[in-house]
């Protein structure tokens, strides 16, 4: 493939006011509001008088349902609602926006993204993470990215603050996820194309303002506060790790998550760490990456990192404990990071329980 797809974005407070004017280039006749229940509850009214202002009809609002699995999807997709829209406007977080790239791939229809909250990177992906009726881990998809993401800082900043916590955990999953799948590839003879160097280049980059603005875009967000850093750190999660992902999937490569993604994957299948949010569990995630490739400084920074904005440091801080390991790495065997990027389950183990007991030093000095 010689054509790449990255989504157009309009930032700010008051981005929303741009959408007629973006969404005039495309003649969009109609269009249907697919998210989160919260999510719409936050937005609804706002989007139906800027799309009535922009000409477009909107053929009906829907809840996604409550995770992003093919049972919802097929039957969005099987409303005549979703069928006769030109527009799909996927609404919430990262769950919600997964569902509604597969409807609008499902349906060849054109897709624009609205995150209410900065949990992951979804709204700017061309990837959809799908998980089973259980709740764990199913398969990732291919979707294509969404033609434009919409990010409302003033709607993000006021959401539950626990979500933006956890974007910043996942967040910093992408510049050592990418760098080390690279290097990996490399050691087995991969030789990077510009698409995927230029990846590697953004997904640092991302790595280096999330470490430099968190810690005052949480205490701004604490307050429902719209600040530059707040900007910093949302852009940094939704578009710079979404483009580097979006640059490092390609149909003969697959280079955006590893040993951290891995860990998260794994634990899906205990029911207990469910109730954690994807990203704080990909927080410690990075911890056992370094700790698989004995980064010790490298380790000990994401770990204080972690410890200063109270994120996972130990197992028990996600419900899990060192018997639940076998489990978590037997099923790491199914996972897209496994085949992307091979590791030995037995070394993953160690590096799970060298991470636990890091963070459990740590928690005692």
């Amino acid at each position: 493939m010689t054509t790449q797809k990255l989504s157009n974005y309009s930032y700010g407070p008051a981005c929303f006011q741009e959408m007629p004017e973006v969404l005039a280039t495309y003649g969009f006749q109609s269009a249907v509001l697919i998210g989160g229940e919260k999510a719409l509850a936050a937005v609804e009214n706002e989007m139906l008088s800027i799309l009535q202002e922009a000409g477009i009809s909107v053929t009906g609002s829907f809840v996604y349902g409550k995770a992003a699995t093919m049972a919802n999807v097929e039957a969005l997709a099987q409303l005549e609602e979703v069928q006769v829209a030109d527009l799909i406007i996927g609404v919430g977080g990262g769950q919600a926006l997964d569902t509604t790239k597969m409807v609008a791939k499902k349906l060849g229809k054109s897709l624009v993204t609205i995150p209410t909250i900065c949990s992951t990177c979804a709204a700017g992906t061309g990837l959809a993470v799908i998980y089973t009726e259980e709740h764990s881990f199913d398969f990732y998809e291919v979707t294509g990215p969404a033609i434009h993401t919409f990010i409302n800082t003033r709607v993000i900043a006021e959401a539950p603050d626990q979500y933006f916590w956890a974007g910043i955990g996942d967040g910093i999953s992408k510049g050592p996820e990418v760098t080390r799948a690279m290097q990996e590839a490399e050691n087995r003879g991969f030789e990077p194309p510009h698409i995927a160097v230029l990846g590697r280049a953004i997904a640092q980059s991302s790595l280096q303002s999330l470490y430099q603005y968190a810690h005052q875009a949480m205490a701004d967000v604490r307050e429902n506060r719209v600040s530059p850093a707040v900007e910093e750190v949302v852009l940094a999660i939704i578009i710079s790790t979404a483009y580097a992902s979006n640059m490092v999937v390609q149909p003969s490569f697959d280079l955006t998550t590893c040993h951290a993604h891995a860990f998260y994957n794994g634990t899906t299948v205990i029911r207990a760490s469910r109730k954690h949010l994807h990203g704080a569990i990909v927080a410690f995630g990075v911890m056992v990456l370094h700790a698989y490739f004995d980064e010790h400084d490298q380790l000990a920074k994401v770990a204080s990192f972690n410890q200063a904005l109270g994120l996972p440091l130990t197992l028990a801080d996600m419900s899990l404990s060192e018997e639940d390991i076998p489990a978590i790495v037997q099923y790491t065997k199914s996972t897209a990071e496994y085949r992307n990027t091979p590791f030995d389950t037995e070394q993953l183990a160690v590096a799970i329980q060298k991470a636990n007991q890091f963070g459990q030093a740590l928690k005692e000095l």
